[in-house]
């Protein structure tokens, strides 16, 4: 079972103070665009997850094998609840990565909804959209995001979802950074500036909300925010200088994705997209840039056999 699964761009996140049990309370406003992995699930003598890199097929840095891998953690969890006799069976589980790896956009979030659908449909489970997402919330704050797609508001640890009709594409570059963020050092760091008196919050929530039905991307992008922003530029300084070439080449908005340091930059069509990943490549400001769009579906099967 082949199943193709999008990356996110946060375009409001708000967090809260730091609870007692070490999570912080969210309210963000989660985007699919149609930067995917795809995960192929199939049966085998024994599980596994192997990852290979979706423009060469090599090796992919950074990612957990085996039984560490959140994919493998989804088969496994789903064979557990849902196991009877003879219907469930260990999986060879093989990831092809197109989203950045400890990017800020939920990568590994995404394989594991991507797992749920595809160990789903091999192993014959009749199970709603509902159900999958119940198990996706055991598995992690963004993994239920991936299964729904489109555009969202999520609460609570940000895997409480509530749609958001707003259908009109909306364009971007996405500028990827050489090396990955850890998002509880993002976090971390985030509660040290606090504690400082820095920085300032983000507006709040129903600004892209009023914005985003009008589908006028000057309007979305100046509504765009994100409260770990400031943290993860205080671990990477060099961000400032991605956002400011993004913003001098055109785009009408910028973020900082989730926990980074992916910059997300918002243009008004998508002329203007090749011509802002086409300035930021040459600026020297990132790895590599890449166009998108968006919302984008969740979680779909596109083939079996």
């Amino acid at each position: 079972m082949r199943v193709r699964v999008p990356a996110k761009v946060n375009l409001h996140l708000s967090v809260g103070d730091l609870r007692p049990d070490g999570y912080h309370d969210l309210v963000t406003v989660f985007h699919a665009v149609d930067v995917f992995d795809e995960v192929v699930v199939s049966a085998a003598p024994r599980s596994s997850v192997r990852t290979v890199d979706g423009a060469g097929g090599g090796a992919v840095p950074g990612v957990p094998a085996g039984p560490r891998n959140l994919a493998g953690a989804a088969a496994r969890l789903l064979a557990k609840e849902c196991g009877r006799s003879g219907s469930t069976g260990p999986v060879a589980i093989e990831i092809i990565k197109n989203i950045p790896v400890a990017g800020g956009m939920a990568g590994g979030s995404a394989d594991a909804a991507a797992a749920l659908v595809g160990c789903a449909a091999l192993w014959g489970l009749d199970l709603t959209r509902d159900q999958l997402a119940e198990f996706a919330r055991r598995l992690g704050a963004d993994v239920p995001f991936a299964l729904t797609g489109g555009t969202a508001v999520g609460t609570g640890r940000g895997d409480l979802l509530s749609p958001v009709l707003a259908r009109t594409p909306l364009h971007w570059v996405l500028a990827v950074a050489g090396e990955g963020l850890s998002t509880p050092e993002v976090f971390a760091e985030l509660d040290r500036l606090r504690a400082a008196g820095d920085p300032p919050r983000v507006a709040p929530v129903q600004e892209i909300l009023a914005a985003l039905p009008s589908g006028d991307p000057v309007r979305i992008g100046a509504a765009l925010g994100n409260d770990l922003q400031a943290a993860a530029v205080s671990l990477r300084p060099e961000l400032r200088r991605t956002l400011r070439a993004g913003r001098a080449a055109g785009a009408v908005g910028s973020v900082v994705s989730g926990s980074g340091p992916t910059c997300a930059f918002l243009c008004p069509g998508p002329d203007a997209a090749a011509d802002v990943a086409a300035e930021l490549a040459g600026s020297g400001t990132c790895r590599a840039v890449r166009i998108a769009s968006g919302p984008a579906p969740g979680a779909r099967l596109v083939g079996s056999g």
